[in-house]
């Protein structure tokens, strides 16, 4: 071959992308979450675990058939999924009392396995909302230099309640003086705590608005924090460039959270045309978990949860399931979450198909995990790109594979063969 032949060959590589791409992908059919389209017969290029380029099968050069190549096609492919809500260092089986028993170092030791299971249905990027110790934040570190395996996450590190809230330790009587980390009762006792959560390398901030289930003596229609304290949190959050989460079950507490300017409201179980109406105004998320009420009721006793506990999630359980469906047909944006690890982890795709029996089409129940939660995340790559929840250039090579149709058979989420992050099979 002549030196002029080669170098119009070295040419036509680079212009195919052919010497930058290190995997080639095939996918029988890819599901466009945007437009909910299914397109047969594509190929995703892959380089440095980012998406190069997608065309068409049959436009493939030489040069890129030669890459090494993925063949899913015969899967139909989708964006990994999302999970906006979740406990990885959170054993489902140590609820009320036994957590007592409980290390932040051991709950770490926890999340190693449970971070596994949730990549492995699926789920390739969470975001962890509460952990003691900043197990999470350690948890996600192993994961990014790639010591252990699991999903992509964003860390809250301690979450922030007042004290006796949600999230304070009331599980010992006055003479242990026990105190969660995250307590705060003033404005500037919650600015102080956001910027401790940063300093110890949280990425985004989760605080009680309300009572919650889980936790003793709390009431879940009782406000917790005043709007000032709300207002001066998430100012401060929002300044140091993080989202905020408002965990919130009663009416007062999701209204004062949504005017203090929170990005996402989880639970909102007890929501009314108030709270959805200030929710569409101002774009605020809601992050129901509404297949978890299942687990409670029919697990939670032998788990260790307290009859206090038992007794709230009969109130609250059916009517938040009711009150999604309120919000569906409102149009107010609705991201994915599950609360895993208050339930077993890995079994987060379970909530799918609740979603579409309360109001959504599959579609949307889809788009729920990942082009909406991305969007909440706002996980962005150098250009400004959702780093997630899409399949377009520049976003992560995270998939999912499945035989079948999602549209059609949205359970097919529950079982997913095929787990594809930054490029690699990972099952």
């Amino acid at each position: 071959m002549t030196r002029s032949a080669i170098a119009s060959l070295l040419l036509l590589l680079c212009s195919t992308g052919a010497l930058a791409a290190d995997k080639l992908i095939l996918a029988g059919q890819l599901l466009d979450v945007q437009s909910g389209e299914l397109t047969a017969s594509q190929a995703i290029l892959v380089q440095d675990q980012r998406i190069q380029q997608i065309l068409p099968i049959r436009q493939l050069s030489p040069a890129q058939r030669a890459i090494p190549t993925l063949d899913l096609s015969a899967y139909t492919v989708l964006p990994g999924l999302i999970d906006m809500h979740v406990h990885l260092t959170s054993n489902p089986q140590q609820h009320g009392f036994r957590r007592l028993n409980s290390t932040p170092s051991r709950q770490a030791i926890f999340g190693v396995g449970a971070a596994e299971v949730t990549l492995h249905a699926g789920f390739t990027t969470v975001r962890n909302l509460g952990a003691a110790g900043f197990a999470d934040v350690d948890l996600r570190n192993a994961i990014d230099e790639g010591e252990i395996t699991g999903p992509r996450m964003r860390v809250a590190g301690h979450s922030i309640c007042m004290t006796g809230g949600h999230c304070d330790n009331n599980l010992l009587p006055h003479t242990y003086a026990a105190t969660g980390f995250g307590v705060a009762n003033s404005p500037d006792e919650t600015r102080k705590r956001v910027r401790e959560n940063m300093k110890y390398g949280a990425n985004l901030i989760k605080f009680t608005a309300t009572g919650g289930v889980l936790s003793r003596n709390t009431d879940v229609n009782a406000s917790q924090f005043s709007l000032a304290e709300m207002q001066a949190l998430v100012a401060e959050a929002h300044d140091r460039g993080a989202k905020v989460a408002a965990h919130a079950h009663g009416l007062h507490g999701m209204k004062r959270a949504i005017e203090a300017g929170v990005d996402s409201i989880e639970h909102a179980s007890f929501l009314n045309d108030e709270v959805l109406a200030m929710a569409a105004e101002r774009g605020t998320y809601l992050v129901m978990d509404i297949y978890v009420s299942d687990y409670i009721l029919s697990e939670g006793e032998a788990a260790g949860i307290l009859p206090e506990s038992l007794a709230k999630e009969r109130q609250v359980g059916q009517l938040q399931r009711e009150n999604f469906r309120r919000a569906v047909a409102a149009g107010v944006n609705l991201a994915y979450g599950t609360d895993a690890g208050v339930y077993t982890h890995g079994h987060n795709a379970r909530q799918f198909a609740y979603m579409v029996e309360w109001g959504m089409t599959p579609l949307q129940a889809i788009q729920s995990a990942t082009l909406h939660a991305a969007t909440l995340l706002d996980w962005r790559n150098e250009q400004g790109q959702l780093n997630v929840g899409l399949l377009e250039p520049g976003a992560y090579a995270d998939l999912v594979a499945v035989e079948g149709n999602p549209l059609q058979n949205i359970r097919l989420l529950e079982a997913i063969p095929v787990v594809v992050k930054g490029g690699l099979q990972v099952k």
